[in-house]
């Protein structure tokens, strides 16, 4: 008999690829997507699958919802990938961040335990934890500081996971996740913003790309890689914590210039910080500007992930490189610019 899994945030990008996974794997899968919201599959029709996964409406605010749903299911498996994804709208939405990223991870772990224990659970965790790095690179015992309240909330669900782990006996483990970024990715997130920009500029269709700091250095893989470790998680004889990343990290300037290249689009930087402008050398105007509207209140400078842990204890290893991961962004995003398709 296939295995049962769940996964709750089914509309983004990590859920597409980790559906697609589980499905070649055999298993029944179930896409929970927020009640209330509209049901957006276009990621999941973009891979192929969106007619073999089951999708029901469930609420990380509301336990009785969860509660009814893992009894209706009873999933083998549970992934939470859903939150409040955006680190810069949690500072202006922070009591919502907090219910949804934190207590909403509280009210699932509770109702495993009163339908049953024997579930496995997968914390989507993040290395935005880490925020002001104590050491470098960071691995799963590195402190904590997180630096914006998406951060700290996802910090609280990261320990509450641990705790009903080693209070109950639950199979219940956090990947803790550096940048993983795809051409499934939003647009709000930087990586795709850039892409996506860069495309519209290309085709005539902008004439600048304002961004933020452009010195954040981040550690960034293809999302596709990271779901398999994920799933290599639970099947672990014990529940554990696992950073996975690449072991690399590079600029958000690098990303831009490895962007335009593959656009056709050598570019030069001119000026410093917040006056930064990336000029066109054919053209000689200006592409890329900074503005001081996309800066952190509390900025993470950088993030560099050790993934030793889950290459000994997974066989877990990143296979798509950082030039790959941008070329395949660059020239998906061209061609929905090109065919009209991009604002999905």
């Amino acid at each position: 008999m296939s295995a049962t899994a769940l996964i709750l945030g089914l509309s983004g990008q990590d859920a597409a690829y980790l559906a697609k996974l589980l499905l070649e794997k055999g298993y029944k899968v179930y896409g929970g997507y927020r009640r209330g919201a509209s049901l957006n599959l276009w990621r999941l029709q973009e891979l192929g699958i969106a007619d073999d996964v089951e999708t029901v409406a469930i609420e990380l605010l509301e336990y009785n919802n969860l509660l009814s749903v893992i009894e209706e299911i009873g999933p083998d498996e549970i992934y939470n990938l859903a939150a409040q994804s955006f680190v810069h709208a949690s500072f202006g939405q922070p009591l919502f961040t907090g219910d949804v990223n934190a207590l909403g991870v509280t009210r699932i772990l509770e109702a495993i335990r009163a339908v049953s224990p024997e579930i496995r659970f997968y914390q989507a965790s993040t290395s935005e934890m880490f925020g002001k790095v104590q050491a470098v690179p960071q691995t799963e015992s590195t402190p904590f500081h997180p630096r914006s309240p998406y951060a700290v909330a996802k910090l609280y669900a990261h320990w509450i996971t641990v705790n009903y782990r080693e209070a109950y006996g639950m199979h219940a483990s956090s990947g803790i996740l550096f940048n993983h970024e795809s051409p499934l990715r939003g647009l709000h997130f930087v990586t795709r913003k850039i892409t996506a920009g860069l495309a519209r500029i290309a085709h005539g269709e902008l004439d600048v790309l304002e961004l933020g700091n452009l010195d954040a250095k981040r550690d960034w893989g293809f999302a596709g890689d990271y779901v398999e470790g994920m799933w290599r998680m639970l099947q672990q004889d014990r529940a554990d914590d696992y950073v996975l990343a690449t072991g690399k990290s590079r600029s958000v300037r690098h990303f831009c210039e490895r962007a335009a290249a593959a656009a056709d689009m050598d570019i030069e930087w001119d000026g410093e910080g917040p006056s930064t402008r990336g000029i066109a050398r054919k053209t000689g105007k200006a592409v890329i500007k900074t503005s001081p509207k996309f800066y952190r209140p509390a900025e993470v400078n950088e993030l560099l992930g050790d993934p030793s842990k889950a290459n000994a204890e997974l066989g877990w290893t990143p296979k798509v490189s950082l030039d790959e991961l941008v070329d395949m962004m660059m020239q998906s995003d061209l061609k929905r610019v090109g065919s009209g398709t991009l604002l999905l």
